[in-house]
């Protein structure tokens, strides 16, 4: 019987630090979960911990629970003070470093990244770029991301360096998933369910409970897949 309690303790303590640690995230904002500086990679690894102890803490789950709140807390308010404040935004995030600039090699910057040259050139084959001459520049970010800015001469050619002038693409809109239809997408797009079930209809599906998905182009175009894994993608 002291066992069965125990467990249910356990869980319920183990769906309190999940949802303790849900609206932590949603307080904190999509950058944790995304590319995350230093600062947001140690707040998660301690947050995790404490939401790990949280959850197998029986006899005392309000300390553990205070510290997930404090912990949460703070990274919000230094989120905010990054964004208003650029000191405070370069001591937490820290500076770009210039990695490679106009065929030189900064040593300096790399120990500062605590790079070597063996793993630079793997952030180099990594973006693409075997021949480090075709670069005018890399830059290490905050998140540790290298961004490269590679010659005139050795990027990609554009529509504007060909004199021409393609209709600029939109975003895809989903109007069908999974056998249903997002009226409040086809409502902001200007549509009517009506169009829908109509092209539907012209690209042989009876109605949306046969489409997987079905997006929208921005014109008068519906990409539509079936829900039939063996069917063919059909294109209005």
């Amino acid at each position: 019987m002291q066992y069965a309690a125990q467990v249910g303790l356990a869980a319920l303590s183990s769906l309190l630090s999940i949802a303790v640690l849900f609206l932590l995230a949603k307080l904190m904002g999509t950058k944790q979960v995304s590319q995350m500086t230093m600062f947001d990679y140690v707040v998660g690894i301690t947050i995790g911990s404490i939401a790990a102890e949280l959850a197998t803490e029986l006899e005392e789950p309000l300390r553990p629970l205070t510290a997930l709140i404090v912990y949460g807390v703070t990274a919000f308010v230094i989120s905010i003070l990054t964004n208003k404040f650029l000191k405070v935004r370069s001591m937490v995030t820290g500076k770009p470093l210039v990695l490679l600039e106009n065929g030189v090699i900064y040593r300096e910057n790399l120990k500062k990244a605590r790079l070597d040259l063996n793993e630079f050139l793997t952030y180099c084959r990594i973006g693409g770029w075997f021949d480090l001459n075709q670069l005018q520049s890399a830059v290490l970010e905050h998140n540790g991301v290298v961004s490269f800015l590679p010659k005139e001469a050795d990027r990609p050619a554009t529509p504007a360096d060909l004199n021409l002038n393609p209709k600029q693409s939109k975003v895809q809109m989903p109007f069908v998933m999974d056998g249903r239809l997002l009226e409040e997408n086809i409502r902001q797009a200007g549509k009517e369910d009506a169009w829908v079930r109509r092209t539907l209809l012209q690209q042989g599906y009876r109605d949306e409970g046969d489409v997987l998905l079905a997006v929208w182009d921005g014109g008068e175009k519906l990409t539509v897949f079936p829900m039939d894994s063996g069917g063919k993608q059909k294109r209005n």
